[in-house]
């Protein structure tokens, strides 16, 4: 079994949302992410991934989106041994001052440039694909 888990690449005025994930998460804690997180068992529930993805941005950050598109999809193993499928979404903020409203989940928000994402030190391989990933798609929607 996999826990599927959703991201959110958000973008406003060129710059994504990023966080630095609380050092009390179990998987990569002290790392810059994207904001998402878990699907939740809801029976039976249409659009539940998009649903799942606007529910956590809020809970996490504070701030509304809409989902532009689909970005990519991914799997990985945690620390823990627990296999994950990953879907990110391309995002566009709408409304919301962010902050890091959920203390146990994000030490630190910031806006950054494609650019100064990539110039990060350590930046994890699957957030660079993600990041490239997202950028091209929304330079590809804003032609």
């Amino acid at each position: 079994m996999f826990i599927v888990n959703v991201e959110g690449a958000i973008n406003k005025d060129g710059k994504w949302l990023m966080i630095r994930r609380s050092m009390k998460e179990e998987h990569a804690g002290g790392e810059l992410s994207l904001v998402g997180g878990k699907v939740e068992r809801e029976g039976h529930c249409t659009d539940i991934l998009e649903k799942t993805l606007m529910r956590e941005i809020f809970e996490e950050v504070g701030v509304q989106v809409t989902i532009v598109g689909y970005v990519n999809s991914s799997s990985f193993v945690t620390d823990l041994g627990q296999h994950v499928v990953d879907i990110v979404f391309l995002c566009e903020y709408e409304s919301g001052k962010p902050f890091a409203k959920s203390p146990d989940e994000v030490d630190e928000l910031m806006w950054l440039t494609t650019e100064q994402i990539m110039n990060q030190e350590g930046l994890p391989d699957y957030l660079v694909e993600n990041i490239t990933l997202a950028d091209s798609k929304l330079r590809l929607s804003k032609v």
